[in-house]
Formats: structure tokens, C-alpha cells, sequence
């Protein structure tokens, strides 16, 4: 009896010892395809950094507002595909296809000429050192202070990738019109929470829709979602004057948050309370049946600019940190962020 005993111990060490040996492994595989981001990532590399982006962003939301949610919405397009690689910047070659074209991107995504210019203010500063990427990433940030956003610190190092995915620039991307638990589930697949969606959903309250993507929403369930009153029936009517309802005017377009369409703030949930949430997707938000959560969320951030301001901050950090393992082992800083270097 005793034997056995000690014989049974001795196997469970072994067992143990396996166990942790596989931990330890699966830990360093884990480590090591997740690579660590950081704050500092270019204090001794290249020290002016953020003064020369947020200089470039200066100039480009001052001459245009609507600027900032093109770079907010290019650095989303990107962090989906992929992660965030920089790999939405590039053009497409003989040998490469890009992810411009694509029909989730080919009509809604602008500023490609603005990174152009912050990448090159850079490569004359520090030359071969800062990634595409984290230009991009930011871009986004600064883009959301100058129209009144909140701040947070952006985590850096990530490297730009020498491949592309049209496909999953079709595949991975929400769409306006796209059901509530669909566009969650997308969301899910980049492990982001229905929190972060809602967060992330409020980007909205700036920039501008085609009519193309909030036609179906016009002439569709609006009026059963917003109130009977007369600011609301004449707004309904001005974005019907923009987009009619069969063919023509595609590329006509209207802010998200009529409220206040430059100015970073929570109305777009004010709006979505009202039911007048211009795109199909975000009015989901507050009026599918299914949304039992993010309901609560919508109403939370209309009540507290401060919550939705904070959960935003962590929501990009968070989006900002899905990164493209591979293009750590393969990855480059791009000279030009529209072609992989030769």
C-alpha cells in the first residue's frame, strides 16, 4: 500500500512537471507573438515625434474639420485587417493587392495624402525609424483632441506589414446596414467587447455618411424610431432633399450628428435616444430588440460625457493594440507608406 502510494505521488510530480513545462512553453510562445508595445517606444529614437504629428495634424484640421474623422476612421479600417500594421496605406501593384479598393473602403476611406506628409516630415527628422502604423495610431489620437476629444497615451512600436488582405477588408469590416449581433460578433472576432463597440460607435460624432449609406435608413424604419416633432420631420426632410430615394446622388453626403457635426462630444447618443441615428448600424444600438446591453450603454453615455470619454480613451488603446504578430518577424518601417520597402 505504501508503494503504491508514494508510486501515485511520484506520477502526479511528473504530471505536475509536465504542466508547468507546457505553461512555461505556451507563456513564451504567448510572449512572444504578442509582442509588448510601449509608451516610450521612440524617446531616444526619434524625440520630436509627437510635437512634428501633432503640427502636420494642426494645419490639416484647421484648413479642414472633417479631416479628423478621416484619420480616426482610417486608423479603424486599418486595426481590423489585420491588425494594426499600416497595411490599409498600401497601393496596389502588379504584385500586391491593396485594400483601398475594396468596397468597405473605397468610397469612405480619405487622408492617405496627410500621412503621406506627416511620413515624410518624419523620415527627414529620423529617417527609417517611425512605422506607418504607429503614425497612424497617432494621427487618430490627435485628430480626436483638436476637435475636443478626450486624451490618452498611445502605446508604440508596432511595425508596418509587407502584405495586404483585400478579402478581409470586405469580410471583416462592419457595414452600415449590418445587424446588431453581426456587427458584434466582428467586433468579438478582433477581441473587443460590446462595450468597446458602443464606445467605439460614438466616433460618429464626427464625420460625414454617403447617401448611399444611410439611404436604406432614411426611407426605411426612421420615422418609427424618431419623434413625432417638428425638428426631427424637418430634419427627416432635408436628408431626403440630399439622397433620393432610387437612383442618383450616391456621393451626396451629411454629418453623422447633425447636433454637432465638428465637435467631439456625446450627442451622437443624444441622437440615438431620439432615433435619429443616421446609419442603420448605430440606431441598432439603442432600438434592436436584441440590445438589451447596449442600450443600457447608449443611455449611459448620453447621461455622462465623462464615462463615455474615458471608456472611449480605453477603447482605442485597446483597438490600437491588436497587432499583427507576423509583421513583427516580418515586418518593416515602410519609407513610404503606400509601398513595402524593396
Amino acid at each position: 500500500m505504501e508503494h503504491s502510494h508514494s508510486h501515485f505521488n511520484s506520477k502526479f510530480l511528473t504530471l505536475h512537471i509536465v504542466l508547468a513545462c507546457f505553461f512555461l512553453v505556451t507563456a513564451t510562445l504567448y510572449a512572444a507573438s504578442d509582442p509588448h508595445l510601449t509608451l516610450d517606444y521612440y524617446a531616444q529614437s526619434c524625440p520630436t515625434l509627437f510635437d512634428i504629428v501633432r503640427k502636420e495634424m494642426e494645419c490639416a484640421v484647421q484648413s479642414d474639420l472633417r479631416n479628423a474623422a478621416l484619420m480616426v476612421r482610417l486608423h479603424f479600417h486599418d486595426c481590423f485587417v489585420q491588425g494594426c500594421d499600416g497595411s490599409v496605406l498600401l497601393d496596389d501593384t502588379i504584385t500586391l493587392k491593396g485594400e483601398k479598393k475594396a468596397s468597405t473602403n473605397i468610397h469612405s476611406l480619405k487622408g492617405f495624402k496627410l500621412i503621406d506628409r506627416i511620413k515624410n516630415m518624419l523620415e527627414s527628422e529620423c529617417p527609417g525609424v517611425v512605422s506607418c502604423a504607429d503614425i497612424l495610431t497617432i494621427a487618430a489620437r490627435d485628430a480626436v483632441i483638436l476637435v475636443g476629444g478626450p486624451y490618452w497615451d498611445v502605446p508604440l512600436g508596432r511595425k508596418d506589414s509587407v502584405t495586404a488582405s483585400y478579402e478581409l477588408a470586405k469580410t471583416n469590416l462592419p457595414t452600415p446596414d449590418e445587424s446588431l449581433l453581426s456587427i458584434i460578433s466582428k467586433f468579438h472576432y478582433q477581441g473587443l467587447s460590446v462595450t468597446d463597440m458602443v464606445a467605439l460607435s460614438g466616433a460618429h460624432t464626427i464625420g460625414m455618411a454617403r447617401c448611399q449609406n444611410f439611404r436604406a435608413r432614411i426611407y426605411g424604419d426612421y420615422e418609427a424610431t424618431s419623434e413625432k416633432n417638428p425638428i426631427s420631420e424637418s430634419h427627416l426632410s432635408s436628408l431626403k432633399s440630399i439622397c433620393p430615394p432610387i437612383a442618383g446622388g450616391d456621393d451626396n453626403i451629411t454629418a453623422m450628428d447633425y447636433e454637432t457635426p465638428n465637435l467631439f462630444d456625446n450627442s451622437y447618443y443624444h441622437l440615438l435616444l431620439k432615433g435619429e441615428g443616421l446609419l442603420n448600424s448605430d440606431q441598432e444600438l439603442y432600438s434592436s430588440v436584441l440590445g438589451i446591453e447596449t442600450r443600457e450603454l447608449v443611455k449611459k453615455y448620453a447621461a455622462d460625457a465623462v464615462a463615455f470619454f474615458q471608456q472611449f480613451s480605453d477603447s482605442m488603446v485597446k483597438m490600437g493594440n491588436i497587432t499583427n504578430a507576423e509583421s513583427f518577424v516580418n515586418g518593416q518601417v515602410r519609407r513610404d507608406c503606400r509601398f513595402v520597402n524593396t
